[in-house]
Formats: structure tokens, sequence, C-alpha cells
């Protein structure tokens, strides 16, 4: 079966920064910037981005046209071209089940941007006017709660529904006339609004002259952007710079693997990636950086953002900032549908893998394929949804969206380097390209990028694994779902590895 290739340049750079622009440009990287010395922030984050995110992008894309090349989509059948040893297909495994654990709450999430929108173009979000109240209709709307807002999660799972359904419409299209089609029309509708906001936010002057004539956007602008030196001699400063590069680059996941074995086998991958990397930065750091934490100063002042976290900004913070502004419901409702716009992109991309190795490895129809992968994701977003009061959906996001990721990406630097060989990795990676990288960056590929990501992973095993696994401050009501949420993480792994088993099997059969 012929495998799909991405139609144009333009629409694989979109859809590859469709993937990686996400809820984390706009809401986690100012928080993060703001909270460890502004300013000061971007020399580690700069480092981190060189060190880090560029060379484990290309490698990633490297591995991703090189799995393509002989019909795998996945990293499965990727790492087993790499590394031809039993275990290669396993590790690989992680490539399939990382980003359909992580869409499974990731869809969730993103909906409620959308029901947000409808409730700030309705006019109820813009009503509310304290922190209170819309704290409150959060957990109304989650379900949390029953209260004057909300009487039932039905509201929010209607929402769930839509972009449920929008999204695998989208996925059963496939690559060309659904994931690339999408990207050329969100992205550049996403930076509209974001442009236009940026404009709204910028022009804010002093909201409250005479009760807080110090409280301006210039505050705003200088308590994210004025460096604080200090920061820089705290090595969790470091951590945090790397982790939102680890992040907003969409690395150890297995999505740009994936979409990198849709490239032809030519397609110049060092200067694609530059301008995916590029088009994220700009949205994450021009566009993220002046919208939230500018506006929210100038409004609240800053101990609001030194308290407060990356949700708490964008979905309580900004609507009661936007809320004060004339025409402010257009606001809220085009800050909401951006974050809907940048989610539901993400979305589509964490629901792709699984089906690539179903349509590559067992030769599913892409639409047979596809609505398999629907009803996974449907069944394992229901205790998510039902159970979010008891903290399922922060436990599989810690387990799989911040260690699983660092543990991938350790492994796979390693299956790249010294299993697969970093010179043939190097010559990989210029095939078809236009210009050649710095030598630098093969010593970096091989020695610097390896050790960062071991770096990483051991520190978040060191400082926050030990108190995860053992529960520490969990209420004893909250235990048995959060111990379920772990057994169905290792069960899913197990049905992938079952799944690969058996494609491996019948293929071998096939050969003798």
């Amino acid at each position: 079966m012929k495998r799909e290739r991405w139609a144009s340049r333009v629409g694989l750079v979109l859809a590859f920064a469709g993937n990686a622009v996400g809820l984390g440009n706009f809401l986690r990287f100012p928080v993060q910037a703001a909270k460890n010395g502004g300013g000061a922030f971007m020399i580690p984050y700069l480092f981190a981005f060189l060190l880090l995110g560029i060379p484990l992008m290309w490698i990633e894309w490297t591995i991703g046209r090189y799995g393509g090349k002989y019909g795998h989509g996945t990293t499965p059948g990727m790492f087993d071209k790499l590394w031809n040893k039993p275990i290669s297909k396993y590790i690989g495994a992680l490539g399939v089940v990382i980003p359909l654990l992580i869409g499974s709450y990731y869809l969730y999430v993103m909906s409620w941007s959308l029901g947000f929108a409808f409730y700030a173009l309705k006019g109820t979000l813009t009503s509310l006017t304290t922190h209170e109240q819309i704290n409150a209709f959060l957990q109304g709307y989650q379900g949390v709660v029953q209260n004057q807002y909300f009487h039932s999660i039905w509201p929010a799972y209607t929402f769930y529904l839509i972009a449920f359904l929008l999204t695998m419409y989208v996925v059963s299209r496939g690559v060309v006339k659904g994931i690339e089609l999408l990207a050329k029309i969100a992205m550049p509708t996403l930076f509209l609004f974001a442009f236009f906001l940026m404009i709204r936010v910028l022009t804010l002057g002093t909201p409250d002259p005479i009760n807080h004539p110090d409280w301006n956007i210039n505050l705003g602008l200088g308590y994210l952007w004025n460096p604080n030196i200090e920061y820089l001699k705290n090595g969790k400063t470091w951590i945090a710079a790397a982790g939102q590069i680890f992040f907003t680059l969409s690395l150890g996941i297995g999505v740009l693997q994936c979409y990198a074995s849709y490239l032809k086998e030519k397609e110049d991958i060092v200067v694609a990636g530059l301008a995916t990397a590029s088009t994220n930065e700009f949205a994450e750091v021009i566009l993220g950086g002046t919208i939230a934490v500018p506006a929210a100063v100038a409004f609240f002042g800053p101990e609001l953002v030194k308290t407060g976290g990356a949700f708490d900004l964008g979905f309580k913070t900004l609507p009661l900032v936007l809320g004060k502004l004339p025409y402010g419901w257009l606001f809220a409702t085009l800050w909401f549908l951006l974050l809907f716009l940048a989610g539901v992109t993400s979305g589509v991309a964490l629901s792709q893998p699984l089906v690539a190795f179903l349509e590559d490895e067992f030769d599913l129809p892409k639409r047979k394929a596809a609505l398999i992968v629907a009803i996974a994701l449907f069944a394992l977003g229901q205790p998510i949804i039902f159970l979010f009061k008891h903290g399922v959906l922060d436990e599989i996001d810690f387990w799989i969206g911040t260690v699983g990721l660092a543990f991938f990406a350790t492994l796979e630097v390693f299956i790249f380097n010294f299993a697969f060989g970093t010179s043939k990795g190097w010559e990989e990676l210029h095939r078809g390209a236009s210009m050649k990288l710095p030598k630098i960056f093969y010593y970096i590929m091989r020695y610097v990028t390896p050790l960062f990501l071991t770096g990483i992973f051991i520190y978040w095993l060191a400082t926050d694994a030990a108190s995860k696994f053992v529960m520490k401050g969990v209420d004893p009501a909250d235990r048995p779902y959060i111990l379920a949420a772990r057994i169905a993480i290792v069960l899913v792994y197990a049905i992938i590895a079952v799944l690969i088993h058996i494609a491996w099997n019948k293929k071998h059969q096939k050969e003798a």
C-alpha cells in the first residue's frame, strides 16, 4: 500500500508547527519565564534550544524520514531499522503509547477552550468580575462541584464530543486532505487572532490610574522581560528552560517521527526543521510572551502571576482582564478560539501515530484505522473525564507527559547515536539538504544532547518521582483511582507490545 506524502512544503511546515504550537506556547512559556528571572530566563532557554531542542528535533525528523523509506510511520518499525535487535521495537512502542495516552486527556482539556469560547461569545464568561466567581465557574464546568453555574458535567461533555469528533474527522481524511488542510486553515487563523490580541494588549496603557497608577502595560512587559540575573545561579531555572524547550517542540512523544515518515526521501529536513522551529518560537516568544502575562500584570499586579500557574493565567485571570475591556466578549472569544486552534492541531497530531501504526503494520484502510483509534481514545478518555476530581488526569500527565517523554527521548538518542551511528545519522540528516550544518552540531548530537536529556530525566526522577510514586499528599480516598490510572498505563503498553509482536510475526511468515 502506497504511503501518503505531504503535498507541499508550506503544508508540511504548517503541519509540523501545528503539532508543536499548543496551549503551552501561550500559557506555559510566559509563566515559566516570569517565574524564572524574566529576560534572564531567555539565556538558559537559548542554550537549551541550541543544545537540546534543535539537535533532538533533527534527530527525530531523520529517524522519521528514514523509517518512512521502509514503510514505517511509527517508532517500533523505525527503531527496528535503526537497531536490529528484538528489544528495539518494544522500546519504540513508547512512541505509540505516549501520544495515545496524552491524546486521551489532551482532547478533553483542549475542548475546554472551545466551551469557554462559547460562553465568552454568549457574554456569560465576561460577566464574571471576581476570581472567586471565575474559579467557581471553572470548577462547575469541570464537574468538580455543582453550583449556580453548572448542575452537571454535560455542558463540558458536549464540547468534548464536538472537539473529539472534529479531531477524528480530520484524522480520518488522511495526511493531505485532513492534517495538512487543517494546518493551512488553522495556523494562519491562529496567528491572526494572536496578532490582534497582542495589539490590543500593547495599547492597554494604565487600566486603573487612580487606585493603581503603577500597574500598566510597561510594568507587565518589564515584569516578563527585564532580566533578573540572580535566577541564573539557580539550577531550577536551567531545568525549567530545558523542560520548556522539550515541551514546546513536542519532543520525545513520537509525533515528529510519524509526521516525518510522510516526507519525500530527499526532502530538505535541515531547512524544514529550522522553519518549523522558527514558526513555533515566534508563536511562543513573541506572541505568547506579549499577551497573557503583561495583560494580567497591568490589571492585577505582579503578585497574582507569581502565585498562579499557567492554567490559572489562561482560564481564570485572562477572562477577568478581557472582561474589563470594551467589547471584552469579543477579545475573550478570540483568546479561547486561539487556544482551541492551537489545541486541535496538536490533538490531531497525537492521534496520528496509532493510525499510522495500524495502517503500516496491519495494512488497515485509513478510515478503519481512524475508527479504531477513535474508539481507543474515547474509551481511555471516559475515566479521565468522570474521575477528573480524583486526580487521574494529573497522574497520567506526570508519568507519561513528563517522565515518559524524557525517558523515551533519552533512549531514542542513544539508539540513534550508538546503535545506528552518529555518522550514518549525520549523512541521513543531510540527504537532500540545501545547506551543510556546522560540524559542531555533530558533536552536540552525539555527546551533549544525550547528556542533557539524561540529566533532565534523572532530575525529574530525583525531585518529583519518589514522592509521586508513594502518593505523598494524595487524599486516601483518591489513591485507588491513582493506582487504577497506573495500571491502565501498563495495560496500554502491554496491548501495543502484543500488537507489535503479532505484526512482526505476520511479516516473518510472509517473508518465509
